[in-house]
């Protein structure tokens, strides 16, 4: 792409890493923001670097926080009996956006895959054990993607909770294999949560 000027093929490089933005996608953003007063392209910057360098991450439940500890896990009227063990902070965005679910969240930071070198030590699985032992939980509901990675971690997780007196549930396949909770609608998602089924219940159907 022939760009006129260094500094504007800089910030066109700069954009283009970003995730599902190519060369021309970025090249108009760019000139869109030149075209902004220079105020409103501070205010973005700004914005950007606070939210780098002083977004937390919550002690508890490991979900993004303006604080050590998430709103989420603050509010003492959710279910403090419950956890709801996803993959990353999108999931939580996508369970709460059907105002269904009251209980808490653990995020695991990802999912085993040995082909990528993610194994059980790299995700929050120690942490989670922990809350569970430490905390008065009764369910822990495994709410991971339907994916052969999600399967391989909810098989792994409920091996580690078997050693609790708590139940153990998966979301209801209502949620096609592969699919991603991020993009499933809020209607399937809800049932999904709704209609969960004891671990135990999967195993024996595959």
């Amino acid at each position: 792409m022939d760009i006129p000027s260094k500094k504007l093929e800089q910030a066109v490089f700069e954009i283009s890493k970003l995730p599902g933005i190519g060369q021309k996608t970025a090249l108009r953003l760019a000139l869109h923001l030149l075209k902004q007063e220079t105020s409103e392209v501070l205010k973005l910057s700004e914005a950007l670097m606070h939210m780098r360098t002083d977004l937390k991450q919550c002690i508890k439940c490991f979900n993004i926080s303006d604080s050590e500890v998430c709103e989420i896990c603050r509010k003492p009227k959710r279910d403090q009996q419950t956890i709801c063990v996803v993959e990353d902070i999108r999931d939580v965005m996508a369970l709460e956006n059907i105002h269904g679910y009251t209980g808490l969240y653990h995020v695991l930071g990802g999912l085993i895959s040995p082909m990528d070198g993610i194994g059980p030590g790299n995700l929050t699985i120690d942490a989670l054990l922990k809350r569970v032992q430490e905390e008065e939980i009764t369910e822990v509901i495994l709410a991971l993607n339907t994916t052969m990675e999600g399967d391989t971690t909810n098989f792994y997780l409920f091996k580690k909770l078997q050693n609790f007196p708590i139940k153990v549930t998966t979301i209801a396949r209502g949620i096609g294999v592969g699919d991603s909770l991020e993009y499933t609608d809020e209607v399937t998602l809800g049932r999904s949560l709704q209609n969960r089924i004891p671990f135990e219940q999967t195993m024996r159907n595959s």
